[in-house]
């Protein structure tokens, strides 16, 4: 018997390069030539996600920079469930896709098709093709889980799994004296959780340290999506991307995420310490595969 496709929505007309269909948002892709000439909120409204961590909420952004869902829930006062959505034409949300799920804050739990995963702040869950029911819950509702989805579509399936920040081999990277003192942790890449072509993991700045991502780099063989946490609420980031030669720059606040195109170098500089979660998907799983752009060629 042929498989049930799920009936289209009306044909949209599609002026603009995003717009909100129903729980979640849709961003197409853009180039290097068209974001030069950009505004502030333009470049905002192409690659800034705000507002992603909402109490009892989940959001999502479909970017199709290589078809990449960025996402947030925060199981405040209530456990909240993956559903679907009509732009995957799919039965349900991992059909053909995988997820790397991070938490960021209070203990939590994800449950995936009746298994129970217990998530510490840091810690990393990768749930494979073919998982069919998500939901997420937190162990307190005075600390609730802050969890930061990253999905991307998949060709095979792969164990569910967990990753805790001690088992990712952290490594020191930069120093005090250029104020990019950090640690890498890296969770979904070759040597850690397999996937088919997420790479994820997260960063931590020194206390005193500011700057990230250095050198500077591209990767055409894959988009990038940062993830921005524990700034202080009264602090920013200054992120930069676009082309290496002609760059521009977003200020975030904590717990927003910008999305890097290929061709978009990117690195950022915050007014206080904080963490940021890298995610990747493209080409390879290579964490190493970057075409660096050294600090004094940026312009």
């Amino acid at each position: 018997m042929a498989k049930k496709i799920s009936a289209a929505p009306a044909l949209k007309d599609y002026k603009t390069n995003t717009f909100v269909d129903g729980d979640m948002e849709i961003r197409f892709a853009v180039g290097p030539e068209e974001t030069k000439t950009m505004d502030t909120q333009k470049l905002i409204d192409n690659f800034l996600v705000k507002d992603l961590m909402v109490a009892d909420t989940i959001k999502l952004v479909y970017s199709h920079y290589d078809r990449v869902i960025i996402g947030g829930a925060v199981p405040a006062t209530k456990a909240l469930t993956l559903g679907n959505h009509p732009e995957l034409r799919a039965e349900y949300f991992l059909e053909r896709r995988e997820m790397g799920i991070i938490n960021v804050g209070g203990k939590g739990t994800v449950t995936a098709d009746g298994q129970k995963f217990d998530l510490e702040k840091l810690s990393c869950l990768y749930l494979g093709k073919g998982t069919k029911k998500i939901s997420f819950s937190s162990a307190s509702k005075k600390a609730p889980a802050v969890f930061y989805i990253l999905s991307a579509p998949a060709h095979t399936t792969y164990p569910n799994a967990v990753f805790t920040k001690e088992q990712a081999s952290p490594v020191d990277l930069g120093a005090a004296e250029t104020s990019n003192k950090r640690t890498v942790y890296k969770y979904i890449h070759l040597e850690g959780l397999q996937s088919c072509q997420l790479v994820m993991g997260l960063t931590i700045l020194a206390q005193g340290s500011v700057w990230n991502s250095v050198p500077p780099h591209t990767h055409t063989r894959r988009m990038e999506a940062y993830f921005y946490f524990d700034l202080p609420a009264d602090q920013r980031l200054f992120h930069f991307m676009g082309n290496p030669a002609e760059s521009r720059h977003i200020v975030m606040a904590n717990n927003e995420a910008v999305i890097s195109p290929p061709w978009s170098t990117h690195f950022g500089c915050g007014t206080a310490n904080y963490g940021f979660i890298w995610g990747m998907a493209g080409e390879n799983l290579v964490y190493s595969d970057m075409d660096p752009a050294p600090v004094h060629t940026v312009k």
